[in-house]
């Protein structure tokens, strides 16, 4: 399983973006995608992750009145969009395969994309 996520940047708090992860490898769509962030000096933390057929999620508490997690398995692909950002947001956002709200529980992972937040 391959994983490419696109879509941080530049954003000034209280902005928005939407991040993708394209996925390929055999039997993607029957697995669980979700999303980790790393800050810098801090551990990885969990963000949100999703279920095979999209009916059931679980976002950090942290986020989860300003994030959403989505899939559209035609296109091998999941969401995360991000609202109302802070700048405790600023971090890499890694998407990974698996499923739970810990590290251990993904087993394939991304390169990570960039979302710094600037005041």
């Amino acid at each position: 399983v391959q994983l490419q996520a696109s879509g941080g940047g530049l954003v000034q708090a209280g902005g928005s973006l939407r991040l993708s992860c394209a996925a390929s490898g055999r039997h993607i769509r029957t697995y669980g995608l979700g999303w980790f962030r790393q800050a810098p000096g801090k551990e990885r933390e969990f963000v949100a992750v999703i279920n095979w057929n999209g009916f059931s999620t679980m976002l950090a508490d942290s986020v989860n009145d300003r994030f959403t997690i989505s899939r559209d398995n035609a296109k091998n692909t999941v969401y995360l969009q991000v609202n109302s950002l802070k700048l405790e947001d600023t971090a890499i956002y890694y998407c990974a395969k698996g499923w739970g709200t810990r590290s251990i529980g993904f087993d394939s992972w991304g390169q990570g994309t960039q979302v710094t937040v600037s005041s």
